[in-house]
């Protein structure tokens, strides 16, 4: 990977943490412009540390800047969805990991992005499905999502796609989600020493199995959590945003330390976008380059290894990068 800083953001913004360190600095200040000679400088907006997103997208810029020539790609940390989609609108990111459910609002111009209009997005590759997260103290008398009410409940880091799929089934369950909740907005990680500490009763995570933050939390000596089901909600779901975006699929037993049983929850498709501006033949080569080296993604996640083909151009909310349908047409796509 390498560290890039764009034309306008240099030094860089508290917020964009960079996956590496200092030693890139030199590079950064020679990107400030964009271009430098030949080389071309790439942006992946990821996700929280906590998460899935950031480890993926961090092997991902690795193999680009190794395996592509002339090229150099940077992973940022960021709010992940919602965030992410905003920075391509932007022009501050070229590609991007985002929630289906939130890929949908963005091209619709509609919930976070209704101020703003569509976002130019394209979807490149599905990439695994989101199981969303819903864990609660025991004792605090919380099995379905309608035991929130009063409670107080991590919502996700603000413009996350969790954040967007815990208001959604808060809505489901009949509460309204910033009447009925004490809600903080944190990501997997803050969530997570909330928790710890005792300042949250419940927190939501959309993410992939395992999330590290998860893993770490149900570790924790003398901790007791329960796995929130919400698979019930389903119905309620698509009857407000449709069919495609949700379906219901489980978090196994033994995914988490203490978990013995399975738990049907909500789960959403995890999609790579990438900028309408980038050009064809780039995108083909990232999309090829993408696919040839899943065992170095698996190595990186293993939520990886559901990399796979799509099943056609209408099986993401945007339409595909006419670079990516390059390479599914030459992987089978018969339009």
């Amino acid at each position: 990977m390498a560290l890039r800083v764009r034309s306008g953001a240099c030094p860089p913004r508290p917020w964009r943490r960079r996956v590496l360190g200092a030693v890139w600095l030199v590079l950064g200040a020679a990107a400030c412009g964009g271009q430098s000679g030949d080389v071309r400088f790439l942006s992946i907006a990821t996700g929280g540390t906590g998460g899935v997103y950031y480890p993926y997208g961090g092997a991902l810029a690795r193999i680009y800047t190794e395996q592509v020539p002339g090229l150099q790609v940077t992973a940022e940390v960021t709010g992940a969805s919602v965030d992410n989609l905003k920075l391509i609108q932007q022009g501050r990111a070229d590609l991007a990991f985002t929630l289906a459910d939130t890929l949908a609002e963005a091209v619709a111009g509609t919930g976070p992005f209704a101020e703003a209009g569509p976002v130019d997005v394209r979807a490149v590759a599905l990439l695994y499905t989101n199981v969303t997260h819903l864990v609660a103290r025991q004792g605090s008398g919380i099995s379905r999502v309608a035991d929130l009410k009063g409670k107080v409940v991590g919502t996700g880091a603000p413009g996350s796609g969790t954040e967007l799929i815990a208001d959604r089934l808060l809505r489901a369950a009949g509460l309204d989600p910033r009447a009925d909740i004490t809600r903080h907005a944190l990501g997997a990680s803050e969530g997570a020493g909330a928790i710890k500490d005792g300042k949250l009763d419940a927190l939501f995570w959309s993410g992939g199995l395992p999330t590290p933050a998860i893993q770490d939390l149900v570790a924790t000596p003398g901790m007791a959590l329960t796995f929130v089901p919400q698979a019930d909600l389903l119905s309620a779901l698509v009857a407000t945003h449709g069919q495609g975006l949700y379906r219901e699929v489980v978090i196994p037993g033994g995914s988490y330390r203490g978990l013995d049983h399975a738990v049907p929850v909500i789960g959403v498709e995890n999609v790579l976008v990438a900028s309408g501006r980038l050009d064809a033949d780039l995108v083909e080569m990232l999309t090829r380059t993408m696919f040839a080296s899943k065992a170095g993604l698996e190595a990186a996640h293993p939520e990886a290894r559901h990399l796979a083909v799509p099943t056609g151009p209408g099986a993401a909310p945007a339409p595909f990068h006419e670079g990516a349908r390059r390479y599914y047409h030459s992987r089978g796509w018969k339009n």
